[in-house]
């Protein structure tokens, strides 16, 4: 069975977009999804808060990773008016067997992008704001310089509002790095997502230690912004693979991890290989500030942009106390 675009919905032409959301994994073998346990239950969307920000994000012509990716935190974050954004289209040029993002070739970029997110964000009030993209590895700078506007746009209308960006690796993009760095954002965020060995299988388009070096460089680059980093659990990653990996984000002093459950999109995705309970996550938060991190989300449910603005207010005042220690 094929997976069907059924986001696509355009409420102007009234029309539903048949084509295929993923068709690198059309004939790919069915994956059966296993019933959630428990200690997994979110919201169902819908109350008025929640109405509210899916008018603002639908009028401005925006597009969410809380939609593209099929979040289970949307209820929760819309209901506060926090969303986060997904620039450069809704299609992506890699295919991660984790990711429910649509694949194939991207349309051109929109040179308004940048103004319409900031209009945004000004609307939605907010004090902080995620910016996450598709890959674009079709662009010859990776859209670093579509980030970089991004950032000065929103910094022009929301002059109080710190930034967090959530990017792609830029591999092979020289350069691209440098571009996003120099805009500034608060918070510069790029997600290992699983451990190295699952990397040929979940993650084949990417590169491990390219983007630990990623992570690495922007603390050269500037010291200033805060660095994060995420992985999902349940892929079938070992205990000490997880450990490891906690050391090698240290190793490139990377001040924030967030853990969570992965979640099979459809039938064409990678199965999940185990529900992690929560006193496994607890375990990986107590180690994990062991290991130096300022700060650590390490839930079922946590994703990278989950609470992002309270955590980013733990995170600087970590910073502080660490400073004044």
């Amino acid at each position: 069975m094929a997976t069907i675009d059924l986001l696509n919905n355009d409420p102007r032409k009234n029309t539903l977009s048949k084509e295929l959301r993923h068709p690198e994994k059309a004939h790919r073998p069915d994956n059966p999804i296993q019933r959630k346990p428990d200690w997994i239950r979110v919201k169902a969307p819908g109350s008025p808060g929640w109405k509210d920000t899916h008018a603002i994000v639908k009028e401005n012509g925006l597009v969410t990773v809380c939609e593209e990716a099929g979040c289970p935190n949307i209820g929760e974050c819309w209901e506060k008016k926090h969303a986060t954004f997904m620039i450069m289209g809704d299609t992506c040029t890699r295919a991660c067997a984790f990711c429910n993002v649509k694949t194939g070739m991207p349309a051109p970029l929109d040179p308004n992008e940048p103004d319409y997110v900031a209009t945004a964000t000004a609307k939605l009030g907010l004090t902080h704001v995620v910016v996450t993209s598709v890959d674009r590895d079709d662009l010859a700078d990776g859209g670093a310089e579509h980030f970089a506007r991004t950032i000065r746009a929103i910094r022009e209308k929301s002059p109080k509002t710190t930034i967090e960006i959530l990017t792609p690796d830029f591999l092979r993009k020289e350069g691209a790095l440098e571009v996003v760095v120099a805009a500034k954002p608060d918070v510069f965020n790029h997600n290992l997502e699983t451990v190295p060995s699952n990397y040929l299988k979940v993650r084949p388009g990417a590169r491990y230690f390219h983007s630990i070096r990623l992570l690495q460089r922007v603390k050269e680059l500037d010291a200033t912004i805060f660095t994060k980093s995420g992985i999902m659990v349940g892929l079938g990653e070992e205990r000490n693979e997880v450990l490891q990996l906690m050391d090698d984000l240290r190793s490139a002093d990377v001040d924030f991890i967030t853990i969570g459950q992965y979640l099979q999109p459809t039938k064409k995705h990678h199965a999940v290989m185990k529900f992690v309970p929560p006193d496994e996550f607890k375990g990986y938060e107590t180690i994990a500030y062991t290991k130096g991190f300022l700060m650590v989300s390490s839930s079922p449910l946590t994703r990278s942009s989950h609470h992002a603005g309270e955590d980013f207010a733990k995170l600087k005042a970590a910073r502080d106390a660490k400073a004044g220690a």
